[in-house]
């Protein structure tokens, strides 16, 4: 699927490399700089901002979830799913990974999906919820 080839050669993941401290210096000066540029609307300047930072630090989820929101903002639904997957595979228990996906395959006409990824971060929230109960 082009998708998953271009989140496996534009953005390098190597997600099970332990990053050293500058890494994730360089990933979090990109990713703070993709924020910067989503706010300006320079979408497509983001993507790249987003993929430098996973390219510094392929672990880091954060750049992972900007990723797919301003790839779903450019209606790039393939390329925000593969990556969104791949976060929900590092960190399966993160809800918003799961929101994510379920509003983009939502966004596809892929109700089915949509409604399981919703499911599983419902049933997610409330576990997190009765954890800190």
């Amino acid at each position: 699927m082009q998708a998953q080839r271009v989140l496996e050669s534009s953005l390098c993941l190597e997600f099970f490399r332990m990053p050293d401290a500058n890494a994730r210096q360089k990933a979090e000066d990109h990713y703070y700089a993709a924020l910067d540029l989503m706010a300006d609307g320079h979408l497509e300047q983001a993507v790249a901002a987003y993929q430098e930072s996973l390219a510094a630090d392929p672990t880091f989820t954060e750049a992972m979830h900007g990723l797919a929101r301003v790839l779903q903002d450019l209606q790039r639904y393939d390329d925000a799913i593969a990556v969104a997957q791949r976060l929900a595979e590092l960190d399966p228990d993160d809800v918003l990974a799961h929101t994510s996906l379920s509003v983009l395959y939502q966004k596809k006409g892929m109700i089915p999906e949509a409604e399981a990824e919703g499911a599983k971060a419902r049933v997610l929230g409330w576990k997190q919820q009765l954890k800190k109960s």
